[in-house]
């Protein structure tokens, strides 16, 4: 073969033999399709344009042609130079199917293409284009590797044709302009691919185009990494986009995302992370990142406005001058596994009337708020945390509509949860924590329900000075700085719940307000229990106020209000204290071990009825066996105590557990246990469990060496079993024998020790067993940390348990762990540690409820809301629960639940047609109030 020279540097190489050149262009007009074109190193000044099926080589010097592996030979470089400014150095022509191997095009300006592909399917690998534009129109298809484009102005790579564009590890540099632009139909993907200092976006989609990027690098673009517009989609899988002139990524508008399928859905509406990696297949809709790091933008990391819609899964946000994520008007964003670092402004935002749906997201010191949303955006927050933010972690205001679902906020200087103007809220089993201002803080005319909110160590609990409703059910506020729960003017609930240590006042009725509470419980209150301002009109039942440091009950002048069934033990001050003008309705009062039971200043004008004192040394109210009848709320069996002017046991005379003891007996909290319905082997169990502790305890104190004994118990059994019932009582009852400090009760799941990213898990699940120090560490569906077929376990979850086992062994005497699920999941769970295995042995069942009990249920509820039912009714209750499936759908206990109210519910509407309704026909509950059964399943 003859070598390539400087006389001959082009070599066609056909069926027919081998020709030698002196230019490219002349090699062209011999080349038959299935011919190729060997070319010498060097520069050649020509326009090319192709229209075979022909192959362009960079060629060894030594003439041995193409590297035997299919690319060019090492140190190869063929540059075809445009010789005017007017024609592109290169083009590809309609029906042209060309192959370049280590061709490099240098256009004759920036700003116009170097190479125009306007047909055909081009197959590039090897070399590039420097100086001017490469651009694909029409129906072109293009297929580029290892490729350098570089030098262009206005934009690097050009895209607007119907074919495939697929670019593999190629570099687009130093564009003075956008790098790539994909409009029309385009459909184009990067794969491994790097785009470097583009003055503008780095990428941008528009019109009708698709985008995909898999493991590519966009760096240091002049304004936002990745621009999608019109109707565009784009989906990034494994990409880096990095220290951005504008937003990492910008979407001012796309086409819709792809519905998710409804078996992959979450209860919350968002999909699963199996849902996600589907998604990944292809650019289908939206903006979709997976797996992603943006890191450096000099605005926000995601800014999404207009009609975009944009979802992020398991990809990191950080070091952002704006907002980790900004939704804006119009704008739908949903994010899974998003880990948001070090923002200058919001980490999430939501504004107009975006719509921002996130579960399992980690927020980390943002510059202000961890959450902020604003006009009409509506937001749903899931199983995320969001910590050292510098503002409150998250605001709410104008009309909003958000709903936070096991949420843990805190370590912020303002409040965990900050609801303003018309805002509307709701809370479920959230946790907030260290806030300097209010864990939660409701003004203006917002809205709030919170069910399972946890408070702790925040400056003020929770402050209402709202106009608008608030509902808080089973909250507790733990260790308040100042008062644990403040209520204004605005219609407020408080059901359930306990607000414990707080450092002022357990719970505050500013002026005018009208709350109204019930069974709660404030415990060690280092100021008074209840107070009600001047003005306020309360209405308090079943509250028990515990060892308060001052009162019990205080009403400053004017104050009045309704209440009834309230216990307040072993008070520093008077239990009830009285000022000018206050008119109380009190009823069925009980104080316990007080030096004076009632103070009434000058003028105060307060009813009194029913109330009863024991152990009061300057007792006003009687005591239980000198009053008319038993007050209902008094315990059976209550020991008699001294009557007026007998003096009560001596203060200092009993210690912190006596006094525990006093107010909590372990025969009180076996009868509490023994009352509820059902669970007969369990309440054998904790009784025989009780019965073993003391002895123990009576070894101890005789000098004996005790028994191995481990107090942590499984719970395996149904939902809705009364599984955390008990769990929270046995705490209790471990407190009274003496064995807990405390005996209070933590709940956690997965969510609460599993972290996201390494070395996150650890610190995690030490916290929250740092909570439970001194009481019960209480975890539901524990087996999800260890799946029987592994789905959805990993490293950190088995990180989790053995950083549970560790803990347990370390402080074996101060926390007790309660693991809980259904049977046969839990069996595998504590299989699958030997240290579970070893701290876990014993098991309490707990059985479905029959029909029996299912009625007895109701029939407490309605007993305990004053409602009666007639036999009827009962008879039909009856036939109800002997039908009612027992399938994946029945809850035992919360299924009775669910039937009273559905009951009251249905009553209310039937009353409701009656004129004047008698006193008899409000409380009745007749079997016309029973629904029908539900509907099975399609």
């Amino acid at each position: 073969m003859t070598p390539l020279t400087p006389d001959a540097p082009v070599r066609l190489a056909s069926a027919h033999g081998h020709r030698s050149y002196l230019t490219i262009a002349d090699a062209l007009r011999d080349a038959a399709d299935g011919d190729e074109i060997r070319i010498a190193p060097g520069r050649y000044e020509e326009s090319l344009r192709l229209t075979g099926q022909v192959t362009l080589t960079a060629a060894a010097v030594a003439g041995e042609g193409a590297d035997p592996a299919g690319g060019p030979p090492p140190g190869a470089g063929v540059t075809l130079a445009a010789p005017a400014a007017d024609r592109p150095a290169l083009e590809v022509l309609p029906g042209a199917r060309p192959t370049l191997r280590g061709v490099t095009v240098h256009g004759a300006a920036a700003d116009r293409p170097a190479v125009l592909l306007a047909g055909g399917a081009t197959d590039w690998t090897g070399g590039g284009v420097r100086q001017g534009r490469l651009e694909v129109r029409g129906d072109a298809a293009l297929r580029m590797a290892d490729a350098v484009l570089s030098g262009a102005a206005l934009a690097g790579v050009l895209l607007r044709t119907t074919g495939a564009v697929r670019l593999t590890g190629c570099l687009v540099a130093d564009t003075a302009g956008t790098g790539l632009v994909a409009g029309g139909a385009t459909r184009v993907e990067l794969v491994r691919t790097e785009i470097r200092a583009a003055a503008g976006s780095g990428v941008r989609v528009r019109e009708d185009a698709r985008a995909v990027l898999r493991g590519c690098l966009i760096d240091r673009p002049g304004r936002s990494g990745l621009l999608t517009e019109d109707r565009a989609a784009a989906l990034l899988t494994d990409c880096r986009i990095r220290d951005t002139g504008g937003e990492a990524v910008r979407a001012l508008g796309s086409s819709p995302l792809p519905d998710p399928d409804p078996a992959e859905t979450t209860h919350t509406g968002h999909t699963t992370d199996t849902a996600g990696a589907t998604a990944i297949t292809g650019a289908t809709g939206g903006v979709v990142l997976h797996g992603c790091e943006l890191t450096g933008a000099a605005a926000d990391a995601i800014g999404v406005t207009g009609p975009a819609q944009l979802r992020a899964t398991a990809s990191t946000l950080r070091d952002c001058a704006g907002s980790g994520v900004a939704a804006g008007d119009g704008a739908r964003v949903l994010l899974a596994a998003v880990t948001v670092l070090r923002t200058g402004a919001s980490a999430l935002g939501a504004h107009g009337s975006a719509q921002l749906a996130a579960r399992e997201v980690t927020v980390r010191d943002a510059a202000t708020n961890g959450l902020l949303a604003t006009g009409t955006a509506a937001v749903d927050l899931t199983d995320s945390e969001l910590t050292g933010c510098r503002y409150s972690a998250v605001h709410l205001g104008e009309r909003t509509r958000a709903t936070l679902t096991r949420v843990r906020a805190g370590g912020t200087p303002e409040h965990g949860v900050h609801v303003v103007g018309e805002a509307a809220l709701t809370l479920t089993d959230t946790r907030l924590a260290d806030c300097g201002m209010s864990g939660l803080d409701v003004a203006g005319a917002a809205r709030a329900e919170a069910t399972g909110l946890a408070v702790t160590r925040c400056v003020n609990g929770v402050t209402a000075g709202s106009d608008g409703p608030l509902r808080l059910t089973d909250c507790e506020v733990t260790d308040a700085e100042r008062a644990g729960i403040t209520l204004g003017p605005g219609d407020t609930e408080v059901s359930g719940g306990r607000i414990l240590r707080p450092g002022t006042a357990g719970l505050v009725f500013a002026t005018g307000a009208t709350a109204r509470v019930t069974d709660t419980e404030i415990r060690e209150p280092t100021g008074s229990g209840l107070v009600v301002a001047g003005e306020a009109t309360p209405r308090a039942r079943g509250v028990r106020v515990l060892r308060p440091g001052k009162n019990g009950l205080i009403l400053d002048g004017g104050g009045a209000g309704v209440f009834e069934d309230v216990e307040i033990v072993r008070p520093g001050f008077p239990a009830v204290h009285l000022a000018e003008r206050a008119a109380p309705e009190l009823r069925r009062i009980l104080v316990r071990d007080a030096a004076e039971d009632l103070s009434a200043e000058p003028g105060a004008r307060p009813e009194v009825e029913d109330c009863v004192s024991v152990r009061v040394k300057s007792a006003r109210w009687p005591a239980p066996e000198t009053a008319e009848g038993t007050p209902r709320g008094l315990p059976e069996g209550l020991p008699a105590g001294p009557g007026p002017g007998q003096p009560p046991p001596s203060e200092g005379a009993a210690g912190p557990q006596e006094a525990v003891a006093a107010e909590e007996s372990l025969e009180d909290l076996l009868g509490e246990l023994d009352r509820l319905v059902g669970l007969a082997r369990v309440k054998q169990d904790v009784a025989s469990l009780v019965k073993l502790m003391r002895t123990v305890q009576r070894r101890e104190s005789a000098g004996l060496a005790a028994p191995p004994l481990s107090r942590h118990l499984v719970f395996a059994g149904n939902p809705g079993t009364g599984k955390t019932t008990v769990a929270r009582l046995y705490g209790r009852i471990l407190a009274a024998v003496g064995l807990l400090e405390r005996g209070h009760l933590v709940e956690a799941d997965r969510s609460s020790l599993v972290g996201e990213y390494v070395g996150h898990t650890g610190p995690k699940t030490q916290r929250v067993f740092q909570e439970a120090m001194g009481g019960v560490l209480f975890i539901d569906e524990a087996y999800s940390l260890a799946p029987a077929h592994g789905g959805g376990g990993n490293d950190f979850a088995q990180e989790a348990i053995a950083t549970l086992v560790k803990l347990m062994e370390d402080h074996r005497d101060s926390v007790v762990v309660i693991v809980a699920g259904y049977p046969t999941e839990m069996e595998h769970f504590i299989d699958s540690n030997p240290g579970l295995s070893s701290r876990f042995n014993r098991t309490l069942m707990f059985e479905d409820y029959d029909t029996e009990e299912l009625l007895r249920i109701v029939e407490r509820h309605a007993a305990s809301h004053q409602y009666d039912l007639t036999d009827a009714a009962r008879a039909t209750l009856t036939g109800y629960f002997e039908l009612l499936p027992r399938d994946g759908r029945f809850g035992n206990g919360r299924s009775a639940r669910q039937v009273f109210q559905a009951m009251t519910e249905r009553q209310a509407y039937r009353v409701s047609e009656i004129e004047n309704p008698s006193e008899s026909e409000l409380m009745t509950l007749s079997e016309l109030d029973v629904p029908e059964l539900p509907e099975p399943p399609r």
